[in-house]
């Protein structure tokens, strides 16, 4: 019997449910869903980004494998 055994999550969403209401909730987990999509694919053009401002030394591309 834990601080936070499935029993006291069973009541704490009961009682979330009753406070917000299930429209509402499913409106914030669309925009949470909407947010991290976001964050994503604007970390993925960052790296996109990066990759081509590095020069091909720091690659390694063109470099004698066996001088590193």
């Amino acid at each position: 019997m834990g601080l936070f055994d499935w029993k006291h999550w069973l009541v704490l969403l009961v009682v979330v449910l009753v406070l917000f209401g299930g429209k509402r909730l499913k409106s914030l987990g669309a925009d949470l869903a909407e947010s991290i999509k976001g964050f994503r694919r604007s970390m993925a053009s960052e790296l996109d980004a990066s990759a081509n401002t590095e020069s091909p030394s720091r690659l390694g591309v063109g470099s004698d494998p066996a001088r590193r």
